[in-house]
């Protein structure tokens, strides 16, 4: 296997866990491009990416396969390259894409604790809640809290709590 066809399995691959490697969406036919210098923004834009992939595709179809790749790189590198032969300029663009591969440049990177042990640390909770834990984080249990129910049998705010004479 070619070097360009190699790279050509490993961007076809690429963001897709089902894919078999045989056949390129237009994402990564255009990611392809973009990394690997093909697509420059003056010369070849990602709209001439794009009309060349639904050139080259079967009428239908939502990817292309390896001939239809090869097809799609000899109609774009004539236009990356205008001073040089279509054998050359393809060539050069071959030259471009063999032995690259994907690169995840500006994904999201992974928080290296778990959610859950984010979620539960008590050095960071504010508000009322704070006051529910003591420095170690462990917790306070009702003493924690700010708002204990009286079970004194009288209502709540009644000024006169604990004033009745139990003789009558």
């Amino acid at each position: 296997m070619s070097g360009l066809e190699e790279s050509f399995r490993k961007f076809a691959v690429y963001g897709d866990t089902a894919a078999s490697g045989n056949n390129m969406t237009g994402k990564n036919f255009s990611k392809m491009c973009k990394e690997c210098g093909v697509m420059d923004g003056k010369a070849v834009t990602s709209t001439d990416i794009d009309i060349v992939f639904n050139k080259v595709k079967t009428k239908g179809a939502r990817t292309i396969n390896f001939v239809e790749f090869q097809q799609a790189m000899k109609e774009i590198c004539v236009k990356r390259f205008k001073g040089k032969s279509p054998e050359e300029a393809l060539q050069a663009v071959y030259g471009l894409i063999e032995g690259k591969e994907p690169s995840n440049v500006g994904t999201t990177k992974v928080a290296k604790v778990a959610g859950v042990d984010r979620l539960t640390d008590t050095s960071k909770y504010t508000g009322s809640h704070k006051e529910r834990f003591d420095e170690s984080g462990k917790g306070k249990g009702l003493a924690g809290r700010e708002d204990l129910t009286d079970n004194s049998g009288y209502v709540g705010a009644y000024k006169g709590a604990g004033t009745y004479d139990k003789t009558h």
